[in-house]
Formats: structure tokens, sequence, C-alpha cells
């Protein structure tokens, strides 16, 4: 009983997902990464490979110098 709640529970969540996306303007998901939020931007925050990427540039900088 359990397994096919389960399965109904995830069969209807799927439902929605796919009405939302076929609701949506451009249809599709709106991009989970940290780097395509306007707020994240606007605070000047990325992603950790991003920051891990200046790092080592910096690094490098300064090791030549």
């Amino acid at each position: 009983m359990a397994i096919v709640l389960a399965i109904g529970v995830l069969g209807v969540a799927m439902v929605l997902l796919c009405v939302g996306v076929i609701l949506r303007k451009d249809h599709a998901f709106r991009s989970q990464h940290i780097g395509d939020n306007e707020r994240m931007k606007a605070d000047n925050i990325h992603c950790a490979a991003a920051q891990d990427r200046q790092e080592r540039k910096r690094s490098q900088l300064k090791i030549e110098d």
C-alpha cells in the first residue's frame, strides 16, 4: 500500500511540474544556478566554481609578481 501511495504522490508531482512548464511563457524551468539569480548578481555572489576560478587567477598573479 505504501508503494502505491508513493508512486501516486510522485505521479501527481510530475503532472504539476509539467503543467507549470506548459503555463510559463518560455516553457522552461527557471535556472537553479546561483550565477543566474538577479539578486545574487546584484550582491556580487557567484557559484563555487566561479569563485574558485577567480581565486586561482588571483593566486597565480601574486606568485608571478
